[in-house]
């Protein structure tokens, strides 16, 4: 224990006691910031993004669902335009909707690594898959809590869900890791599928007439949704409602991959021991149920980066962000800056290299919106119907 804090200060049998907190020396006690009530409006919110992630956090979700509902409304003009068999005022479809085709964007990744070249097809959803797993690599499954729009729903689901019942459900351990493991059978199975294909039958399927519509096939599914699909769709919202991220954790095969991937990043939540309270404030404000106050440093394929727990921890220089327990801290403020821009770099890499806008043509996407109906641009039981040259 750091002889800087007096022993009863430290909650006793490792159980959280809140009164605790009041009785931190002030040299000790964790500051939140406060902005002068004088200060400049600009100013104010620079401090409030300097110095609280979770406000950093919350405007960088907000800016990205923006982002994917400007490209949601473009890609709906875009639609409207092919429906209405040229009629319409013509839009460009945004590159940024292939972000959605995550099958497609795994063939893609894969067909690159075969071949050595990005295809013209879906290059974007390539290369978005890309800066995912970077972001990843470098900020384990950061991009999940800061920048997912599916992620931000299901976090504002479960808020929701805080409020209206005081608390959320906590899934039994002995049920929760078999859950859990839904997901990395989901990924295993994409995976495996699509490993076993050769270039040849990469390019058979990325050339396809039904992945050059992809993406409005996606569209036209939610748009013409099915009552099953829908209340599907319900359901799962509503459990994400009681249950902490209920799709994130138990079901989405994206997590599952970043999971995987984000073992590999240097950066990890670490407790100082010696000067912990054993508050429990840490373990409390984790949305993934980890026991941030047991451990030295969290290496959990949930932690999603969040910076929840460090927001919430009342003694200063306690529980940090590092790449080793000895190494210097890293800001929250610089965390979620490498987070976007690493996202951005990789991105903005793309366009400028040319593997963003994909090679279909106006010509061509009109004569495919007038044979839509066609055997061919169905996808049934995971076969593409065989197409000739002309197709």
């Amino acid at each position: 224990m750091d002889p800087q804090i007096p022993e009863n200060i430290v909650a006793s049998d490792n159980q959280t006691n809140f009164s605790v907190i009041k009785k931190i020396p002030a040299g000790l006690r964790r500051k939140k910031f406060n902005p002068e009530s004088s200060s400049p409006w600009y100013r104010k919110m620079y401090g409030r993004l300097k110095n609280d992630s979770q406000v950093l956090r919350s405007t960088v979700q907000s800016a990205f669902v923006l982002l994917c509902v400007w490209i949601g409304i473009e890609f709906h003009l875009f639609v409207k335009w092919g429906m209405s068999e040229g009629r319409a005022s013509f839009f460009e479809r945004p590159p940024g909707v292939e972000g959605f085709l995550p099958i497609s964007a795994l063939m893609g990744m894969l067909h690159w690594l075969y071949g050595g070249t990005i295809n013209t097809i879906h290059p974007a959803g390539t290369i978005i898959l890309l800066a995912i797993i970077a972001v990843s690599v470098v900020m384990k499954k950061a991009f999940c809590s800061w920048m997912c729009p599916i992620g931000t729903l299901s976090e504002a689901l479960w808020m929701l869900g805080q409020k209206l019942f005081k608390r959320n459900i906590t899934i039994w351990r002995w049920l929760d890791y078999p859950l859990r493991s839904l997901k990395y059978l989901l990924l295993l199975f994409f995976v495996f599928t699509i490993a076993r294909m050769s270039l040849n039958d990469l390019e058979t399927f990325i050339n396809s007439p039904y992945n050059k519509v992809a993406d409005i096939k996606m569209y036209l599914f939610f748009a013409e949704i099915s009552q099953f699909a829908l209340w599907t769709i319900i359901g799962l919202m509503l459990l994400s409602v009681v249950i902490k991220n209920f799709w994130c954790r138990f079901l989405c095969p994206y997590g599952a991959l970043l999971g995987i991937t984000g073992l590999l990043s240097p950066f990890r939540i670490t407790r100082v021991k010696e000067s912990c309270i054993d508050c429990e404030l840490c373990t409390k404000a984790c949305p993934s149920n980890i026991n941030v106050h047991q451990t030295g440093q969290v290496w959990s394929d949930e932690c999603t980066s969040c910076l929840r727990c460090i927001e919430e921890c009342p003694v200063k220089e306690t529980l940090v962000l590092r790449r080793t327990k000895q190494s210097t801290t890293v800001a929250p403020w610089v965390f979620g800056t490498l987070v976007v821009g690493v996202f951005i770099a990789i991105t903005g890499l793309g366009i400028l290299t040319g593997h963003w806008r994909n090679s279909v043509s106006k010509d061509e996407y009109q004569y495919r919106f007038e044979n839509m109906d066609s055997p061919l641009y169905n996808h049934a039981r995971g076969s593409v119907p065989q197409y000739g040259p002309r197709d």
